[in-house]
């Protein structure tokens, strides 16, 4: 009797095992699940508009900033210089407008009075240096522009409000025009992306409802909404030769693991204690019943 009661004990603790498997494989069928996911945040590169000495330095590595707010001055006294010579020239050419169309008005003024005064030929070229003094007279206001523009380039603003990251530069540092040197993470972009196997992605739909834990807040599970799906990686043969013929790989697994498509999460209402950090690593599970299709 003790034996049939330890058989029957143990095929009921194996029937309730097998249950909970099968149990457990039918909600990771139905919730797809991951572990390979990231937090991802736009990462605005600040490059200067001008070339030159950084004298004033606004900023601090990981440094919270706001829309508007100065990062760092560059040195302003060769642009100021090259602004205050392009108003000499513009000055000057608006001086040679003036001359220009005193003559011109003059001659025209005396051909109507007495005509055959002045020689048409003359009242030609007459016109044809004011409409000349007029044309230097504008490319001198546009180097006045532009010279108004790099003095007002040599203040470097944030163009966004978010997080200073892996600040290198230092007061006195050299930069060069459009040359990248402040890192600047814009903290109204923050997302997930999670890697779902090619297998699970069919259950996945713009809409559907996932909830993210972040490894480094593991009881703080977050409510997302899926945005969207990848519709491409980049696969392994698609290289060409000299030829322009497609190189393939000539060896083939009999076993072929599932590809991981990108899936884009929007995160809801973050819990007060949750800071989001970009590259952090997260794990996600999509709650398909809950889908909107």
């Amino acid at each position: 009797m003790n034996l049939i009661r330890r058989i029957g004990f143990t095929a009921v603790l194996v029937l309730l095992a097998i249950t909970a498997i099968i149990w457990k494989y039918q909600q990771y069928l139905m919730n797809p699940w991951t572990r390979d996911a990231q937090v991802q945040a736009q990462v605005i590169t600040i490059a200067p508009r001008v070339t030159g000495p950084i004298v004033a330095l606004n900023i601090s590595d990981n440094e919270k900033v706001t829309v508007g707010q100065s990062l760092f001055n560059i040195d302003s006294s060769t642009y100021k210089v090259a602004l205050a010579q392009a108003k000499a020239s513009l000055t000057q050419a608006k001086v040679s407008v003036s001359e220009a169309s005193e003559q011109f008005n003059r001659s025209f003024a005396m051909n109507r009075v007495d005509p055959g005064a002045v020689s048409k030929l003359k009242i030609i070229s007459l016109q044809n240096n004011l409409s000349s003094a007029e044309a230097e007279e504008q490319q001198a206001q546009a180097k006045v522009d532009q010279a108004q523009l790099n003095v007002n380039f040599t203040q470097v603003k944030a163009p966004v409000s978010g997080y200073i990251t892996n600040l290198k530069v230092q007061l006195g540092t050299q930069v060069v025009a459009n040359k990248p040197v402040v890192a600047l993470i814009d903290n109204k972009t923050f997302w997930i992306q999670a890697f779902f196997k090619e297998t699970d992605v069919q259950h996945i739909h713009p809409g559907s409802h996932a909830v993210v834990t972040l490894m480094g807040y593991p009881n703080s599970p977050i409510n997302g909404t899926v945005t969207s799906i990848g519709f491409g990686i980049n696969p392994e043969n698609p290289t060409y030769n000299d030829n322009l013929l497609q190189n393939v790989n000539p060896t083939f697994e009999w076993i072929r693991l599932a590809q991981r498509l990108p899936v884009r999460i929007h995160l809801d209402t973050l819990p007060k204690n949750v800071v989001l950090r970009v590259g952090t690593s997260a794990s996600v599970i999509i709650k398909q019943h809950e889908s909107q299709q």
